[in-house]
């Protein structure tokens, strides 16, 4: 049996003709409420969509996990270091790296760039790196000269950026060299240089990597940089890349000093915290939406409780208690605000559902690392939402509900 105080305060939903006036008000308050929980499911869900691209992209070239030793010291025991890693659970793979500092010199242009030594075989089971070719191929051996070049030589490969590529003006086959700084502490010294042959570019989707990063082998970087058998450490995914943080914990726990694990987003730290930020700063401002919505709903119930004095009179004088009456606004306040919550689910739903299959808000890939507007709803974000939106409705009609309660009963009647 449905409660009294529900049962009429669903009938005061419902204004006669003569005030039809507040219906209408009503209306409005509950289009603000959808509008205000539709925008922030829209651009909770654009948020996530661009942060999920950033981090496929950033994990795509630097894996999930690195395992190094402290100040960069570089790695000798490796195979120990692999044996104490495979009995890490959720690990799939694991490959050696080199990465340091270098000048890349072509015949028109010279710049510094990030270099990083890789392996092949094992490094396509932990990167996208082989995904991301563009032009050529993923050849880090020995590289012949093209055809035309009379008397040239076959020097080992160099993978570049397709925009490191582009401002160095070189195409697959050309010869660039590498120069590294390690050991050279004045001006007498002579940086260790090596020529290389380009096999290939990649382009991963972020600027600062396509322009600023090349791939050679392991046993190149360790010659260049003039290592030894060093490597710097060795990159790891998982089968799931939220695991990271928990099994970084239990790398560090097992190696112990002087090595460290550090996390994707350990390596990417202000780029994610800022994004983690931005995504509360929206929501919070959203929430103005709503909470104008929500003054809507207070000016609303006042004028129904003007309206009902009356009535409010004769349920007191026939023994509803102040508590009755306060439930009934209350309830009538929530179910506006409850309408336009769900109302707002489901008009941000599907306008990002429309969006996610057909696509209809293109970028400029030119500006953008990607040609149209991604999104990805959480429904985690729908909760939050709605019951942000909810509470905000409820404190709303907290104070006319009060202030109906309070009437007397003997005033309310003594005029009709």
């Amino acid at each position: 049996m449905m409660p009294f105080e529900l049962f009429v305060a669903l009938r005061y939903l419902k204004s006669k003709r003569r005030v039809g006036f507040i219906s209408i008000i009503t209306f409005i308050s509950v289009a603000g409420v959808t509008i205000g929980v539709a925008a922030l499911i829209i651009v909770l869900s654009v948020m996530n969509g661009f942060e999920s691209e950033v981090r496929s992209r950033f994990i795509g070239i630097n894996s999930h996990i690195k395992v190094r030793s402290f100040h960069h010291k570089g790695m000798e025991t490796q195979s120990a270091v692999l044996e104490l890693l495979k009995t890490v659970p959720h690990i799939k793979a694991t490959s050696p790296y080199i990465d340091n500092q270098g000048l890349i010199l072509s015949k028109e242009q010279t710049a510094g760039i990030m270099v990083r030594g890789i392996e092949p075989e094992t490094a396509v089971h932990v990167s996208t790196i082989l995904d991301k070719i563009v032009f050529g191929e993923l050849n880090l051996g020995m590289v012949d000269p093209p055809e035309e070049e009379v008397d040239g030589k076959s020097y080992p490969g160099i993978v570049l950026g397709f925009s490191l590529a582009d401002r160095l003006m070189v195409t697959v086959g050309d010869r660039v060299t590498l120069a590294s700084f390690v050991g050279v502490r004045n001006f007498m010294d002579i940086p260790n240089m090596r020529p290389f042959r380009v096999a290939g570019y990649f382009e991963s989707g972020l600027f600062d990597i396509d322009a600023n990063m090349a791939f050679i082998s392991i046993e190149s970087a360790q010659k260049l940089f003039q290592m030894g058998n060093k490597i710097s450490g060795i990159e790891l995914v998982l089968d799931d890349y939220e695991r990271s943080e928990a099994i970084a914990d239990t790398i560090r726990a097992k190696l112990g000093f002087p090595y460290t694990a550090e996390t994707w987003f350990d390596l990417n730290h202000t780029l994610f915290t800022w994004m983690k930020l931005e995504r509360w700063a929206a929501f919070i401002v959203l929430c103005l939406i709503i909470m104008v919505a929500a003054f809507n709903i207070v000016s609303t119930m006042i004028m129904v409780t003007m309206e009902k004095t009356k009535d409010i009179g004769i349920l007191k004088s026939m023994g509803a208690t102040s508590v009755s009456i306060r439930k009934i606004f209350t309830f009538e306040g929530l179910f506006v605000g409850i309408a336009g919550t769900l109302l707002g689910c489901l008009v941000g739903y599907l306008l990002c559902w429309a969006q996610l299959h057909y696509k209809f808000f293109a970028l400029p890939g030119d500006v953008y690392i990607i040609d149209w507007l991604p999104v990805l709803m959480k429904w985690q974000d729908f909760i939050m939402i709605s019951v942000a939106s909810v509470l905000i409705t409820f404190i709303a009609a907290v104070y006319p509900a009060v202030k109906a309660a309070k009437l007397d009963p003997v005033e309310s009647i003594r005029y009709e």
